[in-house]
Order: C-alpha cells, then sequence, then structure tokens
C-alpha cells in the first residue's frame, strides 16, 4: 500500500497481519482530513441525538427519563471495565503482534461476560436502593449491553491505530439513525422508558455488526506472553483513571435520585445532557484522531507538542459557543427544544455552563498524558478530582438540581489552575503556552456573550420565541467569530486547517 507502513509485517511470519499505519508525514492532513470528517459525523449524530430528545420529551414523562438515568449511572460505571483500557493499549503501543492483539480480544471477551452477569445480578439492589421495582427488568435486559460490546472492542481500536477516522464516522451515524428510530417509534407506540433503554442496547448491536464488517480482522489463539504484561498495566491504569473520574463527574446524579426522586433527576438529567452533550460529542471525536495521531509522534517531543496546543485551541474555540448558549440563553433553548413542562431545567443548564468550559480546558490534557505513556500522573490528577467535585456537590445537594449544579460548578473552576499546573510540570508544555492557546478563544466568546445578552433584552417582547432565540444566537456568534478571527488574528490558524482539507478532496477527485 503506497503512503503507509505496515503493523505486523515481518514477512513469512504466521503471527503478523497486515494493518495499514500511515507514515509520519502524512499524519497532519490524515488528523486534520480525520477530524474534520469526525466531528461532522459526530454534528450529525448529535443532530439526530437532539432531534430524538425534542420528540421523545413531548412523548415521556420527567420521571422515564429519571428511571433511565438510574440505571444508566449503573451501566455506565460499569462500561469503565469493557475493555481495561485495552484499547487504549491497543492504540498507544509502537509495534503489535496478531498474537497480542488476538489475546487482547479474548481477554475483552471473558470481562464482557463478566461485566454482562454482575450488571443483572446487581438489579435487586439498584431497584431496593431508589425504591423503584421498575428497575429490575430494566437493569436486566440493559446487562447485554457489555457482551456485545466487547465483541468490538479491539476491532474498533485497529480502525483507530490504522487512522480509518471517515469508517468509524459513518459507524457511528449509523448507530445514531438506527437507535432514533427504535426509540421514537417505541415511545408513539406507547412503550414509555422502555423506548430509551431499548436505544440503548441497540447501540452496540449496530455497532459490533457494522464494526466487524469494517475491520474484517479474526482473532487467533489466545497466548500470554511478557510484552503483553505491560499493556495490561498501562490498561489498568487507564480503567482506574476512568473510574475515578467518573465517580466525580456523575456523584451528582446518584445522590440526587436517592434523595430527590425520579422527577428531579429527569430534570437535571435533561438540563446536563443540553449542557454537556455537544462538549462530549467534540471532546471524545477530538480524543480518537488526537490520542492516535500523538501516540504515533511518541519520539518527536516538540511536534508532539505543538500538535497538542492546536489540538487543545481548537477544542476550546468550538466549546465557547456552547457555554455562550447555556449561560446566556439557557430560557430559551430549553422552551424550545424540551417544551413549557420542562421550564425548570433552565436555570440548571445556565449554572451547569461553568463545568462544561472547564471540562473543554482540562479533558484534553488525557490525550496527552497517555499518548506519552504518563497514565500514572493521570490518574493522582483524577485522585485530586473527584473529592473536591463531590464536596461541591454534597455541599449543594439540600437545594435540589440547582444547588447540585452551583456545586458542580464551583468545584470545577477552583480544580483549574491546579491542575493545569500539574499536568504541565515537566512535560514541555508550558502554562505560559498552554493560556496562550485558550485565552483568545475565551476572550472573544465573553465579548459575543455579552453582545448577545444585550440583543436578548432588545428582543423581550418584540419577537416570537424562536425568532428571538435564532436572531440572538446568530449575533452572538457572528461577534464571537469575528473577533476571534479578525481583532485576535486567529484566521490564519482556521484558514490553514481548512486548506489542510481541500487538497486531500481535490487529490480523491483525481484519482477517480
Amino acid at each position: 500500500m503506497a503512503g503507509t507502513t505496515k503493523d505486523f509485517d515481518k514477512p513469512g511470519d504466521p503471527q503478523r497481519t497486515p494493518i495499514a499505519v500511515p507514515e509520519a508525514s502524512q499524519f497532519k492532513q490524515k488528523s486534520v482530513r480525520g477530524g474534520t470528517l469526525t466531528v461532522l459525523g459526530q454534528g450529525i449524530a448529535m443532530a439526530l441525538q437532539i432531534g430524538t430528545t425534542v420528540v421523545l420529551a413531548r412523548l415521556l414523562l420527567p420521571s422515564d427519563y429519571g428511571l433511565q438515568s438510574m440505571v444508566f449511572t449503573l451501566t455506565a460505571f460499569f462500561s469503565l471495565f469493557k475493555d481495561a483500557g485495552l484499547s487504549v493499549a491497543t492504540v498507544q503501543r509502537e509495534t503489535l503482534t496478531q498474537e497480542q492483539i488476538s489475546t487482547l480480544f479474548w481477554l475483552n471477551v471473558a470481562l464482557g461476560v463478566v461485566l454482562t452477569i454482575l450488571v443483572a445480578a446487581a438489579a435487586p439492589l439498584l431497584a431496593a436502593f431508589y425504591k423503584q421495582p421498575h428497575l429490575l427488568g430494566i437493569t436486566v435486559a440493559s446487562a447485554s449491553i457489555f457482551l456485545f460490546n466487547s465483541l468490538s472492542v479491539q476491532h474498533r481500536a485497529l480502525l483507530d491505530r490504522s487512522m480509518r477516522f471517515a469508517t468509524n464516522v459513518k459507524i457511528d451515524i449509523l448507530c445514531a439513525f438506527i437507535g432514533s428510530v427504535v426509540a421514537v417509534g417505541m415511545a408513539f407506540l406507547g412503550f414509555g422508558y422502555w423506548s430509551l433503554i431499548c436505544q440503548n442496547i441497540s447501540l452496540p448491536i449496530v455497532g459490533t455488526i457494522a464494526v466487524w464488517g469494517a475491520m474484517p480482522w479474526m482473532p487467533g489463539k489466545p497466548r500470554w506472553t511478557p510484552e503483553l504484561k505491560s499493556m495490561v498495566r498501562f490498561g489498568g491504569t487507564v480503567t482506574l483513571n476512568s473510574v475515578v473520574v467518573y465517580i466525580a463527574y456523575n456523584m451528582e446524579k446518584i445522590l440526587l435520585g436517592r434523595y430527590w426522586g425520579t422527577a428531579p433527576l429527569g430534570i437535571y438529567g435533561r438540563a446536563y445532557q443540553l449542557a454537556t452533550l455537544p462538549v462530549q460529542q467534540l471532546i471524545g471525536a477530538a480524543h480518537t484522531i488526537a490520542f492516535s495521531v500523538l501516540s504515533r509522534m511518541q519520539g518527536e517531543a516538540e511536534r508532539l507538542q505543538r500538535a497538542y496546543l492546536k489540538s487543545l485551541s481548537l477544542i476550546v474555540s468550538l466549546t465557547v459557543p456552547v457555554v455562550i448558549s447555556s449561560a446566556v440563553f439557557a430560557d430559551e433553548i430549553v422552551r424550545v427544544l424540551l417544551g413549557e413542562k420542562w421550564t425548570g431545567a433552565a436555570p440548571v443548564l445556565r449554572l451547569l455552563a461553568p463545568t462544561v468550559m472547564v471540562m473543554a480546558l482540562v479533558n484534553p490534557f488525557s490525550w496527552f498524558l497517555r499518548a506519552t505513556g504518563q497514565v500514572g500522573r493521570s490518574l493522582k490528577i483524577a485522585f485530586l478530582i473527584c473529592p473536591v467535585v463531590i464536596l461541591g456537590i454534597i455541599a449543594g445537594l439540600r437545594y435540589g438540581p440547582q444547588g447540585v449544579a452551583m456545586g458542580y460548578s464551583a468545584a470545577m473552576s477552583l480544580l483549574l489552575v491546579p491542575i493545569v499546573a500539574w499536568a504541565t510540570y515537566g512535560t514541555g508544555v508550558t502554562a505560559r503556552a498552554y493560556w496562550g492557546a485558550v485565552r483568545r478563544p475565551i476572550i472573544a466568546g465573553f465579548l459575543g456573550g455579552l453582545m448577545g445578552w444585550l440583543v436578548q433584552r432588545w428582543c423581550a417582547g418584540r419577537l416570537a420565541l424562536l425568532a428571538s432565540l435564532l436572531l440572538e444566537l446568530t449575533i452572538s456568534f457572528l461577534i464571537y467569530v469575528g473577533i476571534l478571527l479578525f481583532v485576535m488574528n486567529e484566521k490564519n490558524f482556521y484558514f490553514d486547517f481548512v486548506r489542510q482539507i481541500l487538497p486531500l478532496k481535490q487529490d480523491e477527485r483525481a484519482k477517480t
């Protein structure tokens, strides 16, 4: 294959299977084009999800979402163990053999079986904890997710390792589409909360079938080798890090469900989804690209640092409009997207805006630290985050969803400077370089949000709700983009980004 190198490519060795890996000279174009396709794909998937949410919000009750959140908190926790970090180890490893990947595959399948049994066995305990008997059947049904997921972990990792980002995008869109059809169809037929549960179950089933079709690699017999020990240790540290962060970022849902019940939890859950879904989709998509590319740059420290800072700047600049929307236009967004019965979600959405901003500023550190093998430091930072966030949540719990959102954001804001200082120390990425990468979009965002707020004051009572919201968002974002590109002089950075995409498209047209 022209222009690529190959993993497992020792001639005549039956333990090695050719998996194409791009050459170093292609990393920039591959990452830019892959990142663009991934973000566009995630945008389509997010639009499907938001559209589905808009429809379901009018067909289902807050208590239905509350039940889903209760079981989702459990399944999401166990999902942290679904691959034991072995997919990360597969992508990060400089060299990989057929024997190693086969052993990792069977380890993942065994883990999937164990997790399926554990989640099903936990169903009575969950129902008793929340005092909701409906959770028994919901949890048992949801346990099947882990078995289906385990069958596709290493195939997904091989797609990421070979930088086949467009393939992953197509699979994600397919899963989102079928999941939306399942959810809306069942809700129309009156299945209530089961429409949400079956939507979640359909995603890994469709995803596994599609991934196996896209990456027709077949596992061989498992065999333990000394090299696998370091990969399992690496993956275990990554998994423990994910567990600690998950506890910190989801404790509020557990406590709200336990002490306030399904309806307040449903209100909080919808606000949390509106605030964090775009950013989670964006950071998740960027993580796949950035981690794969940065892992291939391990031997080039300066190049790796520059690539990371550019990725961080792009993530922050795309997150700022979400923060503006949540902080300034929360009331209009909730009324337009969810309807009048969800108005209680608006103040929660507004109070979560600082949390969203801090997540965009600190979560990308995981790409850099994992790609450079510094998973131990990432884990220690997670141990710093967890107790501080939980204390903030507990402090606001007595005031319900709004108090929890305020405590969450206060804790995350207090953690920002310590996390940046610790994550950058001794890595070659200076604090000055870090703040230089993020300050321009933040300043431009503040000014754009201020202009949006002024337009909002002017529009009050003058225009219909939807027209008012569209005008406010349009002016706010235009001011933000104009200041960022021309006043802050960032146009060259983004124009170069576009130029990296266009030549590839021209090359593809020439080939056809």
